[in-house]
C-alpha cells in the first residue's frame, strides 16, 4: 500500500529533470531519517535515475576476439546493483560530498530512481557532530566507488554472517585466491617446541 502511494506522490513524468537533480527534502522522510539522514546543516538529498535492464558487453560491432565461451553479448548480468550505479554518478558528480545512504524511491519501464544521501564534510555542523564526524575521516573518501556504503555490501554478499558466509570474506576474490594457494610449512609446529 505504501508502495503505491509513493507512486501516486511522484510526478508522472520523472524523465524530463536532468538524471541527477537536488531535493530540497526527501520523498521518504521515514526511510532518509532511518538511514542517517537529518534535517540540518550538511546533509543534502539527491534524486538519482539510473536506467532498468542488464549490461551489454561494450565491445565494437558485437565482435569478440576471444574462445566461443566468451562470445555473449546481451544477456549479461552486471555484479553491482542499480542502488550502487546511482550512489557512483552522484558521488563522481558531487566530488566535495560524502555519500552516507541511499534508498528507493520509484520505477517506471525505463528507469529506477534512488534518493542519495550526501553529507559536506567541511561544514562545521558536521565536524562538530559526534554521531557523523567519523564521516569526515579521509579514509571515508569516495566510499560508494569501493563498496563501502550498505548497497556495496550487499551486492559484495556481506550481508550474512557466519560458517554459511565464510567464502564471502573479506572478498570473493581474495577466498579464491587463498583456497588456490599452496602453503607448505619449512618446519613442523612442533620441532622447535622443546
Amino acid at each position: 500500500m505504501g508502495e503505491l502511494l509513493l507512486r501516486r506522490r511522484l510526478p508522472p513524468s520523472l524523465s524530463s529533470p536532468p538524471a541527477i537533480v537536488r531535493l530540497t527534502r526527501p520523498t521518504r522522510p521515514d526511510k532518509a531519517r532511518r538511514l542517517g539522514y537529518k534535517a540540518k546543516q550538511g546533509y543534502v538529498v539527491y534524486r538519482v535515475r539510473v536506467r532498468r535492464g542488464g549490461r551489454k558487453r561494450p565491445v565494437p560491432k558485437g565482435i569478440v576476439y576471444g574462445k566461443p565461451k566468451h562470445q555473449g553479448i546481451t544477456q549479461l548480468k552486471f555484479q553491482r546493483n542499480k542502488r550502487s550505479v546511482a550512489e557512483e554518478r552522484a558521488g563522481r558528480k558531487l566530488g566535495g560530498l560524502r555519500v552516507l545512504n541511499s534508498y528507493w524511491v520509484n520505477e517506471d519501464s525505463t528507469y529506477k530512481y534512488f534518493e542519495i544521501i550526501l553529507v559536506d564534510v567541511a561544514h562545521s555542523a558536521i565536524r562538530n557532530d559526534p554521531r557523523i564526524n567519523w564521516l569526515c575521516k579521509p579514509v571515508h573518501k569516495h566510499r560508494e566507488l569501493r563498496g563501502l556504503t550498505s548497497a556495496g555490501k550487499k551486492y559484495r554478499g556481506l550481508r550474512g554472517k557466519g560458517h554459511t558466509h565464510h567464502k564471502a570474506r573479506p572478498s570473493r576474490r581474495a577466498t579464491w585466491k587463498r583456497n588456490q594457494t599452496v602453503s607448505l610449512r619449512r618446519y613442523l609446529p612442533d620441532q622447535f617446541s622443546a
